[in-house]
């Protein structure tokens, strides 16, 4: 029988590198793969769907699955994770010394949807208070070439936002002082995001945190190692060949098993959550980065609740209708 021809989009990294390679491959299923930065990637798969399998930003699946049924079925295939509110970036001359600080500044995003973002100000508020309606917000993304501009963005009630001019990027607005913090950065230029200029460069610019103590803290109390990522496949093709899901996911759960021999790359999600210091042990009983709906309900529903206490979506969207069935108990 011949193999289901697919075509498939990854960022690259870890999780995903050996797939990109072609060094592991899904059952009965040839890849087209394409490595691409997750900006674009996500931006052409909201706009113009064009590859039947990709990595996708969990805030902008949640906010379309809440308005209708998408395109896409979301696999519970998390490629990327990171404790996002520790990367906030403030200028030092402008009293920011404390998350409340943020409060009447001027903050900088490259996309206000964005999951990235949207875990920063779920932290911040939950954790810290901060109403991200006291903020003036900058997005770098304009409309035509953002994933909210797919999704029907608008900034919610009560948010004061404006777009940066398409000949300015957040970078050097931080390093000038036209924005007093970055609630993200992305360093890296592609379709949709050009900050190319370091902000941490500048001496006026420093990070609001103590990155490994407050992952740490907030770990230790929460849980919670942040998702950012799945995968989607395209509906069609799960309606006509349903095998596609575990076919898709046991090939990701492969280069997972594969990456434990590589001790340095399997112990990085352990250092980002404060749970080893610098004398490490080889073997590690914890999974911080399990795939499946089950073992990761709790941050996945953090997600949807975000959304909703963002004002991105009217309603709080259930995870059954985000992911495959048969990956519902994984």
């Amino acid at each position: 029988m011949a193999k289901l021809k697919l075509t498939c989009a990854l960022s690259s990294n870890p999780r995903t590198q050996a797939i990109i390679d072609g060094v592991v491959t899904p059952e009965a299923i040839e890849l087209e793969t394409i490595a691409l930065h997750p900006s674009e990637m996500f931006f052409r798969q909201l706009k113009y769907a064009e590859f039947d399998v990709s990595e996708m930003s969990c805030s902008s699946l949640t906010i379309a699955t809440s308005q209708a049924q998408t395109e896409w079925v979301g696999l519970p295939i998390f490629t990327s994770r990171r404790f996002f509110h520790t990367g906030v970036l403030v200028r030092t001359d402008r009293g920011i010394d404390a998350p409340a600080d943020l409060a009447g500044k001027r903050v900088g995003v490259p996309e206000f949807q964005q999951t990235a973002a949207l875990w920063t100000r779920s932290v911040l508020r939950s954790e810290f208070g901060v109403d991200p309606r006291t903020q003036h917000w900058y997005m770098e993304r304009n409309p035509d070439q953002s994933h909210g501009g797919q999704t029907g963005f608008n900034p919610p009630p009560g948010i004061d936002l404006q777009y940066v001019p398409k000949d300015k990027n957040l970078g050097q607005m931080l390093i000038d002082g036209e924005v007093d913090a970055l609630s993200h950065w992305i360093d890296a230029r592609n379709l949709v995001d050009r900050s190319h200029v370091d902000p941490r460069t500048s001496p006026n610019v420093r990070y609001l945190f103590d990155a490994a103590a407050e992952a740490k803290r907030y770990y230790a109390k929460t849980n919670i190692y942040p998702i950012n990522h799945c995968v989607v496949v395209r509906r069609s093709i799960v309606e006509h060949n349903p095998w596609v899901v575990l076919n898709l996911y046991n090939m990701f759960e492969a280069v997972k098993k594969r990456n434990t021999h590589a001790l340095d790359m399997a112990l990085e999600p352990y250092f980002d959550a404060g749970l080893l210091g610098s004398n490490v042990a080889p073997t590690v009983h914890t999974d911080l980065l399990p795939y499946g709906v089950k073992r990761s309900r709790h941050v996945l529903e953090t997600i949807a609740r975000s959304v909703v206490d963002d004002g991105l979506a009217q309603r709080q969207v259930g995870l059954e209708e985000m992911f495959a069935p048969n990956t519902l108990d994984l």
